[in-house]
């Protein structure tokens, strides 16, 4: 069975977004969990504090460089909090899956949002991280 690359159709095409590199880039295992944590997570766009919580094998700049990696492809995008709003000891930035890549995975049946956020509830979370999980996001 083959993926349904095909691009998708007027604005929910992301400029420049390439099906088959994305695909590529989310196959990776770690990548692919990084990815459901952020489908599943409440509000759709955890930061790296959070992502690190529910992948402790990784570190955290481990993390960023995988993020990095699934933002060249389009398939996440960083939302950042403009400097006037931050909070002192609070993540500024956030990670969400981007229209063209949802509408990618929506394709193939891929990462849905449904099944991966009843998984992600199920992880027992600090104070600390349902604290973070509860931050506004914001609405770039």
């Amino acid at each position: 069975m083959r993926p349904d690359t095909a691009e998708p159709s007027g604005d929910e095409a992301g400029e420049g977004f390439d099906s088959w590199l994305a695909l590529q880039r989310v196959t990776d295992s770690t990548r692919a969990n990084i990815v459901a944590d952020v489908v599943g997570h409440p509000k759709g766009a955890p930061s790296v504090d959070e992502l690190d919580y529910t992948n402790p094998s990784l570190e955290a700049d481990t993390i960023r460089n995988h993020l990095k990696v699934l933002a060249e492809a389009g398939v996440v995008e960083e939302l950042t909090v403009p400097a006037g709003q931050r909070t002192r000891g609070y993540p500024y930035k956030f990670y969400r899956v981007t229209e063209a890549a949802r509408e990618l995975f929506d394709r193939n049946g891929l990462f849905p949002a449904e099944a991966w956020q009843r998984q992600y509830d199920r992880v027992e979370k600090t104070t600390e991280i349902k604290e973070l999980e509860a931050m506004p996001r914001p609405e770039e």
